[in-house]
């Protein structure tokens, strides 16, 4: 019983990092409308967004927190002139996982891994 306990154990701390990561990557993400806003681009502690609109103010890069379930944005032009303040992981049926990015009062965008 000890060593299935320890192997269990072992087994939830080594897939840790995994769930951790689950954020990093490129985002195709979508706005109230569904229309494709832009990609979002998270790698280790920063993150790049890429509006598909010209001359952005949002676009640009910054540094994140991440979190069990999603990411803070901490700076850049995606937080001061888009107000983004969170993007957190949640189930979507048809990509399996989606991160709905969030300002203090509303879900602004909906992204799809890519």
């Amino acid at each position: 019983m000890r060593r299935f306990a320890l192997c269990l154990a072992l087994t939830v701390l080594s897939a840790t990092p995994g769930f951790a990561q689950a954020f990093q990557g490129n985002w195709s993400c979508r706005d109230a409308t569904t229309n494709r806003a832009g990609i979002l681009t998270i790698y280790g502690q920063v993150y790049g967004w890429a509006s598909r609109a010209s001359n952005d103010p949002n676009s640009g890069t910054g540094t994140i927190t991440p979190y069990q379930d999603g990411v803070g944005f901490n700076d850049g032009n995606f937080r001061a002139n888009g107000g983004i303040q969170a993007g957190r992981l949640i189930n979507d049926q048809t990509y399996g996982m989606a991160m709905q990015l969030e300002t203090a009062d509303a879900i602004v965008m909906l992204c799809n891994p890519r």
